[in-house]
């Protein structure tokens, strides 16, 4: 069996991470404080794609959106 290395789709992940984040009614700076973020800028750049959350914050972000954390990340 060949399978192919599976690659996170940043874009597509921050996008979902955005959807999901406006669904459940939680504003960007809600979401920073909720993780002990310093600001917001980390979750703009979820969002666009630029840098992943960590694992200690997909686990949290899975917990506060109630999705699990592979219907958070997106792959290619």
């Amino acid at each position: 069996m060949r399978m192919t290395f599976p690659v996170i789709d940043m874009e597509a992940t921050g996008d979902t991470i955005r959807r999901l984040r406006i669904e459940k009614g939680v504003s960007v700076k809600e979401l920073s404080q909720f993780l002990g973020l310093s600001d917001v800028r980390a979750v703009y750049k979820w969002q666009r794609g630029e840098t992943l959350p960590s694992i200690d914050n997909l686990l949290a972000l899975s917990i506060l959106l109630e999705v699990p954390i592979d219907q958070i990340l997106i792959y290619k």
